[in-house]
């Protein structure tokens, strides 16, 4: 066994020497525009103001202008995939100009607006049914006539911003408005002001700052007080969450016209003129904005001279359309533009690594099959594992694939406010040394379900190991399935070959090698996973300008080091709810979760089982600060260096996979993948056999088949099989259905369910006086005070865990008053 770890150690070591020789290709990665053919309506068609959205795949435009302002009209003009025109005559009720207009699930909602002499507060829904445009008036007006006011659409929620009051005098207006589409009947209703000045044809577009949805304004014109237009290049950011505004500055470029939201947080801008008006040939420029970074970027030229642009995103395209100046015509121009994906395999050398990294896996599987000669050997190692291996499996186990990105997306978006919460273990670890791990060795026991029918009863025990295998069960799930997404959408790899590749691997060396192959798998990939992590801090760092200091500067004058608020406000995540929060989730991981109890039970004495999580403990503080570290760092490099971030990959917990594939050096990529890979698979190995483990012990020998022998332990390697097919399967199923969304609600309820386990556990502990009845009481109860949290969101999320643990702990130990002590 030394023997394999001192050859996985020199393995990690030569892949880092020749990471450093051989570098990628090209440090700088990002996807590139592909325009296509312009396309042109051939009548004449009025190219200002006008209402656009898109309906079934179809591009509307309504009403609008004439670029002299003698035509107002009523047509729409629709545009197909084929990029071919139609036109539909007398749409609108009147000629009708510069409203806001938004597109709906089913419809293009079209706000206020005007013509040559007022501006109206009508409002309109403009659908298509049977190839026929129809528009519906039943909508609420707006409290007072509005022109060239910005819109946008967050949470079932269409806001509006600004624009011109009237036409003649001219009156712009500050004025900020919503209206609830769950609840139309209670019209627009005007939200508090910002800090900017009045303003029109602003633009507003929805983003995700990297905590939550916001609403993004920026640009526009005003009004000098000679009565002159002038252009604005400031923004601001809007929170619904916290009903406030703030400032991003005023460094934005003149001009900007249309902007789409693009990937997880950027927002494209497109420009009509140059920053340098003096310029005589005028052109067309994208900028990408990034909301995390609050970087700006002038990305490239667009194709063609267009005097107005309106852009609209219509599946994963963008499509322009305006007048081209340089044809010299009153026509509607349109141009589509497309993200192309980065094309760049992972090369034969990762790929190296990476299979060797399996193959080490494998082959330490097939060595501790040897070994396996009872159950005991299967699931508690025969009590041989040492404690500095059994506390390295701790780690391993706790930390996921999902952590392992996760927790730098986390600091890279936010701050350090969670780092204490992953750091908790360390306030609860003497519980688990001194009283859980007592308990448990002391019984002699495999299952930690086993201590609750010696307690209380059968029925608690069946009950709590069922929902434990349930949950694991979809926890393998989706750690199988999320880091799939990532590597998937930042090095192409297919996502059904890496849930496979993982999958299977974890099951064939769980299923053959037990928990010892678990625990020493788990052991080498946490090796791999903290080398690969020091080394990525190092890089990022290095790669400044300045080094490790420019990305401590940067960090620091950004406020990434904070702690966050200091206030005791359960509702929010301040200090003291993420410490609390910490103590009792840890408290009920470490003490209650089968996948962790089984490691104390693999030493060979209860001081070896202690010394085992205090080095879980001691471990997780420095690991937690370099997985921190690398968000902050990866903040900092792209705070430098903005052009090479992805515009396309949707998912902000892809930051640092994008990163290990773009910028770091040929070897250390495969080996950073190994490390996202080892990860997950040290989470699936411990989930499938402690899932094995409860069902055998607690279901199969306590119902079905009492003895001990050959017969179990190949029903112990069937169980680990079934358990991790159905866990693949279910994998498969949500990379095939999309149904993400709805494991974040399974996992939500199970969730609250077994935050009542921990409760439940130490008042069995500590109390003479609980009894089944009690306990039963307590677990219900428990049930029903999370399902009123969660739905009231009384507490911030992080303290369900510990609103099930109090709950269940009190109202079990009154209930038990009530019962006659046996």
């Amino acid at each position: 066994m030394t023997r394999i770890v001192n050859n996985c150690v020199a393995l990690v070591c030569l892949c880092l020497f020749w990471g450093q020789s051989l570098r990628a290709a090209d440090a700088s990665h990002s996807e590139q525009i592909k325009w296509g053919n312009e396309s042109v309506f051939n009548e004449e068609h009025n190219t200002l103001g006008l209402f656009s959205g898109v309906l079934g795949g179809q591009i509307v435009l309504a009403g609008g202008t004439s670029d002299d302002y003698s035509r107002w009209g009523r047509n729409a003009v629709c545009l197909s995939e084929n990029a071919g025109f139609a036109l539909y005559e007398d749409v609108l009720s009147k000629p009708l100009a510069y409203g806001a207009s938004i597109t709906l699930s089913d419809g293009i909602l079209c706000i206020g607006g005007r013509d040559s002499s007022q501006c109206y507060e009508d409002v309109f829904f403009v659908t298509m049914q049977q190839g026929k445009l129809n528009v519906s008036e039943d909508w609420p007006p707006l409290p007072f006539p509005l022109s060239n006011a910005a819109g946008a659409l967050l949470d079932n929620k269409v806001y509006l911003f600004g624009g011109r009051k009237s036409v003649s005098p001219s009156r712009l207006s500050d004025s900020f408005f919503v209206l609830d589409l769950s609840n139309k009947s209670r019209g627009w209703k005007e939200l508090p002001g910002y800090p900017g000045c009045v303003r029109e044809d602003a633009i507003l577009v929805v983003q995700n700052n990297g905590v939550s949805p916001c609403l993004y304004l920026l640009g526009g014109q005003t009004e000098t007080e000679e009565g002159l237009s002038s252009c604005l290049t400031d923004g601001y950011v809007y929170n619904p969450q916290l009903g406030k505004w703030s400032s991003l500055g005023s460094d934005f470029p003149k001009g900007i016209c249309a902007a789409v939201a693009s990937g997880a947080n950027h927002i494209l801008l497109f420009q009509k003129e140059p920053e340098d008006t003096q310029h005589l040939k005028k052109e067309n420029a994208l900028w990408k904005y990034h909301t995390i970074t609050q970087t700006l970027v002038k990305s490239e030229r667009i194709p063609g001279t267009y005097d107005t642009m309106q852009v609209l995103q219509r599946n994963r395209s963008f499509v322009i359309l305006g007048n081209n100046v340089s044809s010299g015509t009153n026509r509607l121009y349109s141009l589509q533009g497309d993200i192309v994906p980065l094309e760049k395999g992972l090369g034969l050398v990762n790929i190296l690594v990476i299979i060797g990294y399996f193959a080490v896996l494998a082959g330490i599987g097939i060595y501790f099959s040897r070994r396996q000669k009872s159950t005991n050997d299967y699931f508690k190692g025969g009590g041989r594992i040492p404690w500095w291996a059994a506390g390295l499996s701790l780690f391993g186990t706790a930390l996921s694939a999902i952590t392992f990105m996760a927790i730098p997306s986390k600091a890279y978006a936010t701050n350090w406010s969670y780092v204490l919460f992953n750091t908790g273990i360390v306030f609860v670890a003497p519980v688990i040394v001194y009283v859980f791990i007592p308990f448990f060795r002391r019984l002699n026991i495999t299952t930690a379900y086993e201590y609750l029918e010696i307690r209380f009863n059968v029925f608690i025990r069946v009950i709590c190991s069922l929902a434990f295998i349930i949950f694991q069960v979809g926890r393998m799930g989706v750690v199988l399935f999320l880091p799939s997404i990532a590597l998937n959408v930042v090095t192409g790899l297919d996502i059904f070959l890496c849930i496979g590749i993982m999958g299977v691997c974890s099951i064939l060396y769980t299923m053959i090698g037990g928990i010892e192959a678990v625990v020493w798998t788990d052991a080498i990939q946490v090796i791999v996973l903290l080398g690969g992590a020091i080394f990525a801090v190092i890089y990022i760092s290095c790669s400044l300008p300045g080094g490790l200091g420019e990305t401590i500067d940067i960090a620091v004058a950004n406020g990434k080091f904070d702690l966050g608020a200091t206030n005791f406000d359960l509702k929010d995540a301040t200090m003291w709810t993420v410490i609390i929060a910490a103590c009792f989730t840890h408290l009920t991981t470490y003490g209650t979760d089968q996948s962790m109890v089984q490691r104390y039970l693999t030493t060979s004495s209860m001081k070896e089982a202690r010394k085992s999580v205090w080095t879980n403990a001691i471990l997780t503080v420095p690991a937690t600060l370099i997985f921190f570290f690398i968000g902050t760092a990866l903040y900092a490099y792209y705070k430098v260096y903005p052009e090479n971030l992805s515009i396309s990959i949707p998912n902000g917990d892809a930051i640092f996979p994008w990163y290990i594939f773009t910028q770091l050096p040929v070897g250390i990529v495969g080996l950073l993948i190994s490390g996202i890979f080892a990860a997950a698979m040290s989470t699936l190995s411990g989930s499938m056999n402690s899932a094995a483990t409860a069902y055998i012990v607690d279901i199969y020998s306590r119902f079905f088949h009492k003895g001990e022998g050959g017969n179990e332990l190949h029903a112990a390697r069937m169980a680990t099989c079934v358990i991790g097919i159905i866990s693949l399967s279910f994998a498969f199923l949500m990379a095939t259905w999309n149904i993400a969304s709805l494991w974040d609600e399974f996992n939500k309820i199970l969730g609250l369910i077994l935050g009542s386990m921990g409760g439940l556990f130490m008042l069995g502990m500590l109390t003479k006086r609980a009894n089944s009845g009690g306990a039963i009481i307590g677990i219900v109860a428990s049930i029903i005070v999370q399902l009123f949290v969660a739905r009231f969101q009384t507490f911030h999320l992080l303290l369900y865990t510990a609103s099930g643990f109090i709950s269940c702990f009190v109202i079990g130990y009154l209930a038990s008053l009530f019962f006659k002590k046996k």
